[in-house]
């Protein structure tokens, strides 16, 4: 190794660090130049370059420390190894590593590997999965740290990579990568990335932002300079202690405002932002920024349509501020002001910096897991991997199709879920599949990271005990609905060869005494199961004839009065059931087994574990339970009294139920997102669908579908909804 190379990094570790980190971080050098000699970058440089310079991010601008540097230096040694080791020396490599680093170096390598081994597909759709995927894989907060350091070195260096890499680098670097750094509160980290990003997508806009900053720079600072002299010399002279920030916004955020305003660079607002923090005790918070205010407001005439005070109300995730923007001399400028708590609220890593600029959320979990990175950042005095628990518990995996599109399934989801997820008809034709290329059954359980191909057959059908290894919803509603539909089929098809048999042997007997006799017979419930066996070919005619003739012949006289009484029960499906249920303690719950099903909800009034309810007696279909102020109850209780049976809930019945709820409410910033938030995260519910539109009045109108376990969760939702600010009106349509 030449040691002359990267002797200034030594110098940062040996004048920065301890002995034993310099002692481990040459050792490093020296194990990674031997097993990367003669790996070259593309401009014909060391490939343990990459590494150094990575350790140098990760070390001067992250922040961290011994273990993070050695691991950025080997972290090549175990990509390539990764990928050309077999099985048996990929594991003495690790081993070796492990002895001669530790554990903690060998875990974050091998995240780093793991990442490094995605084959990330150049999609917007894609982009949210695709960042909880890296997020996924790193168990150690420092993986996505060194990762994140690894990538701005790379955009650093993309003049040596060939131009084809330009364009996907770029493109991950601001979709993917930025937004994980914004995320961390890594917001110069952030900037960069984008900005060289931009430089390598959109050359021109890049350099003719830079150009523009360029010249109006010297013009600006003096600006600003006069901007501020009356501004400071009132606050001076009543006495609130203050400092100001200055920040001039990132080429591609310029870039976004141009494009999404559609104005040239000299209409966007906040080129530059002017920032009063106050230095105040708690009680004279809002007085010493409405003050300031004031000040500004005295000198500088504001644009009320830019006007946001969450210093009054604070935003839904505890970010205060008071932001104007005010004219002056015909330009607009960007004033925010807040004291030193609110800016170190809004500073540390809590979300509320990134999600009040925007950033798109996908994941509450992982979410939660960067938030508590950032804060830990706060603080490097002890190891990050010491204080926290990293994994994040979002209970999801990430898995690829053969050409690279990613698709987010529950932990323990099976090949078939994957089939159904892609397509229907996909998942009710699968006979098996690839997982990495192994050929697997359709039961097998599918792991981060997995590449899965599904096999089909043309005479494939749904199977009922599918339903014991699918998880997903959407699999098993589907697999339910083929086998309904199936059996429906069957039954018709059963039944219509019955009746053109009973026509050819000219017996004396109606089809429905025929089937209860046979329902009697075989001790059935449903005249269904008849046509289904005959239809299957369970129950031969012959057998059929042979019974029917005995049963007309008079020799079981005691039976046939039996039957006959069967045919009053089959036309009420069930009677004797619907009377056990009425008075017994059974409860109406839904039952996942489709061959025992005895009854189903209404449509027409969605009842739920609570609601008072009624079964009532079909001809084809058998129960139905309906709500007792179901719009249809008036009339089926006048003109069917005889189908009606009383029915209630089991105390202990449990269950999902879906109720919509619709709700008219002002039509104000962050309405939809207040009522959002309080059923996900206070309420704790899963909302399965939701839209809302805009009115000419001034107000919004939606239907929200919510899962609840029973009704008086339902009206606790609706009552909490009420009490938002600006919400008129709530109620449950079913």
């Amino acid at each position: 190794m030449d040691t002359l190379r990267y002797e200034n990094f030594r110098k940062h570790i040996a004048s920065t660090f301890s002995e034993k980190t310099r002692e481990m971080v040459d050792q490093a050098l020296e194990y990674a130049a031997r097993h990367l000699e003669g790996h070259l970058r593309y401009d014909g440089s060391p490939l343990l370059d990459h590494g150094v310079e990575v350790a140098q991010i990760v070390t001067r601008e992250i922040g961290l420390g011994r273990n993070s540097a050695t691991a950025a230096i080997l972290h090549d040694v175990v990509r390539i190894a990764h990928k050309t080791l077999s099985a048996e020396e990929f594991v003495a490599l690790m081993k070796d590593i492990n002895l001669r680093f530790g554990e903690q170096v060998e875990g974050i390598t091998m995240g780093l590997a793991n990442i490094s081994s995605l084959r990330l597909k150049v999609a917007k759709e894609q982009a949210d999965n695709f960042r909880d995927l890296i997020v996924s894989y790193s168990d150690d907060p420092r993986v996505i740290l060194i990762k994140l350091a690894d990538r701005l070195e790379v955009m650093r260096s993309l003049d040596m990579f060939p131009r084809e890499k330009w364009e996907k680098k770029s493109w991950e670097s601001i979709n993917l990568y930025a937004q994980i750094a914004h995320k961390l509160g890594l917001y110069n980290l952030k900037s960069e990335l984008e900005d060289i990003a931009l430089k390598y997508l959109e050359p021109e806009a890049y350099y003719h932002i830079v150009n523009k900053l360029k010249e109006s720079e010297e013009e600006r600072r003096a600006f600003i300079r006069k901007f501020l002299e009356p501004v400071e010399e009132r606050l001076r002279r009543t006495g609130i202690k203050y400092h100001i920030k200055s920040r001039t916004k990132s080429i591609f955020s310029i870039r976004t405002k141009m494009r999404k305003q559609n104005v040239p660079f000299e209409g966007v607002y906040d080129i530059f932002a002017l920032r009063i923090i106050i230095d105040c005790p708690l009680e004279e918070e809002k007085r010493d920024c409405w003050t300031a205010y004031s000040i500004v407001t005295d000198f500088y005439t504001p644009n009320p349509k830019r006007m946001r005070d969450w210093i009054s109300i604070p935003k839904s995730n505890g970010y205060e501020s008071l932001h104007t923007t005010v004219s002056a001399e015909g330009r607009w400028v960007e004033v925010q002001i807040r004291t030193e708590r609110m800016d170190a609220v809004a500073e540390r890593g809590i979300a509320a910096h990134w999600r009040y600029k925007g950033v798109n959320q996908s994941s509450n979990g992982s979410e939660s897991w960067l938030s508590r990175i950032r804060e830990l950042m706060e603080d490097t005095t002890e190891s990050l991997a010491n204080r926290m628990d990293t994994t994040p518990t979002s209970g999801e995996i990430f898995v690829f199709t053969p050409n690279g599109d990613l698709r987010k399934l529950p932990e323990g989801a099976t090949l078939l879920d994957f089939a159904f997820d892609i397509h229907t008809n996909l998942g009710a034709t699968c006979s098996g599949g690839k997982v990495n290329n192994r050929a697997v059954s359709i039961r097998e359980v599918l792991h981060n990271g997995d590449i899965v191909e599904i096999m089909t057959q043309k005479n494939q059908t749904p199977k009922a005990d599918w339903l014991n290894f699918a998880v997903t919803s959407k699999a098993r509603n589907k697999i339910k609905s083929y086998i309904r539909e199936e059996q429906a089929k069957h039954a018709r098809m059963g039944r219509e060869e019955l009746e053109r048999k009973l026509k050819n042997w000219k017996l004396a007997i109606t089809i429905d005494e025929a089937v209860a006799y046979i329902v009697k017979y075989y001790k059935l419930r449903l005249g269904t199961e008849v046509y289904n066996l005959i239809s299957n070919e369970k129950l031969d005619f012959a057998t059929i004839k042979e019974l029917l003739t005995r049963h007309l012949s008079g020799e079981e006289d005691e039976a046939r009065r039996a039957a006959q009484a069967e045919i009053e029960r089959q036309k009420a499906t069930q009677n004797n059931d619907v009377t056990k249920i009425s008075t017994s303690n059974d409860a109406l719950i839904i039952d996942d087994d489709i061959s025992k099903i005895k009854y189903k909800l209404a449509k027409c009034c969605n009842p739920i574990k609570g609601d008072e309810v009624f079964g009532f007696v079909t001809i084809n279909s058998g129960i139905t339970i309906h709500r007792c102020d179901c719009p249809n109850a008036k009339r089926m209780r006048e003109n069917y009294p005889y189908r009606i049976i009383e029915a209630r809930w089991r105390s202990s019945a449990e269950g999902a139920f879906r109720v919509t709820i619709r709700i008219v409410a002002a039509d104000t910033t962050g309405m939809a997102n207040h009522i959002t938030e309080l059923i996900s995260r206070e309420m704790k519910l899963n909302i399965r669908s939701i839209n809302f539109e805009s009115k000419s009045n001034g107000c919004i109108t939606g239907l929200i579908a919510v899962e609840v376990p029973g009704a008086a969760v339902a009206e606790t939702l609706i009552h909490m909804i009420q009490k938002i600010k600006g919400v008129q009106k709530a109620y449950r349509v079913n």
